[in-house]
C-alpha cells in the first residue's frame, strides 16, 4: 500500500517529477505488490531533497492511505464502528490506524494514548525516518496524516501532526492527534 500510495502522491503533488520516481515505482511491481524496501528507501532518501514537497507527499500519501484502509474494511466492521459512541468509535478508529501502521512496514508497531480531546501515537521502527543524517523537520508526517484520516473517515473528525521524530534526535517517533468537531451523540457518515 505504502508504494501505490506514495506513487499516487507523487502524481498529485509534484507530478513534473514522476518519472523520475517511477525508476523505483515501477507500474508492474505497484500491481503486483512486489516493491522491496530498497526502492521504497531510495524513494523516501529522494523525496526528502525535494523539500516542502516531501510534506506534501508524504502527508498525501497518509490520507489516501488511510482513505484506501477504510474503503477495504467489511462495510459491516465500518457500520459497527459508525453506531459506536464516539469514545468507543476513538479506540476502534486507532485500532484500524495501527493495523495501517504494521501494513506500511511489518517491522513498524503503533501504541496509543488516548485523553480528553487527544490521542497521542508512538510509531517504532518507521520506514521514513532511517535518514543517515540528522533532518530539520520530522520526517513521519505520513502517520500523522494517515491517522488523523482514518480517525475522520470513521466518524471521529481529527487533525495531527508529528510532534518527536528519530529522525531529528528524538528517542522516537510520536503522532500528536487533536480531535476535533462532532459531538459525542452525533453519529458519523460512514459509507456502507
Amino acid at each position: 500500500m505504502l508504494a501505490a500510495s506514495l506513487h499516487q502522491a507523487i502524481v498529485d503533488e509534484i507530478p513534473q517529477r514522476l518519472d523520475f520516481y517511477e525508476h523505483w515505482l515501477k507500474s508492474e511491481h505497484l500491481r503486483d505488490g512486489t516493491i522491496g524496501l530498497a526502492p521504497l528507501t531510495a524513494v523516501l532518501g529522494f523525496l526528502r531533497t525535494e523539500g516542502a514537497a516531501y510534506a506534501g507527499v508524504t502527508g498525501r500519501a497518509g490520507r489516501l492511505s488511510a482513505e484506501w484502509t477504510v474503503a477495504s474494511m467489511p462495510a459491516m466492521e465500518r457500520r459497527l464502528i459508525a453506531s459506536l459512541p464516539r469514545a468507543l468509535r476513538t479506540r476502534a478508529a486507532i485500532r484500524v490506524a495501527a493495523r495501517l501502521v504494521r501494513s506500511v512496514y511489518s517491522e513498524s508497531r503503533a501504541a496509543s494514548r488516548v485523553s480528553r480531546g487527544a490521542v497521542t501515537i508512538e510509531v517504532t521502527r518507521s520506514v521514513f525516518c532511517g535518514a543517515r543524517e540528522p533532518q530539520s523537520a520530522p520526517l513521519c508526517g505520513f502517520y500523522a496524516a494517515a491517522a488523523a484520516a482514518t480517525l475522520t473517515a470513521l466518524g471521529v473528525p481529527a487533525h495531527g501532526a508529528a510532534s518527536r521524530c528519530r529522525a531529528v534526535g528524538d528517542s522516537g517517533c510520536t503522532m500528536a492527534i487533536q480531535l476535533t468537531g462532532a459531538s459525542a451523540n452525533q453519529p458519523p457518515a460512514v459509507a456502507a
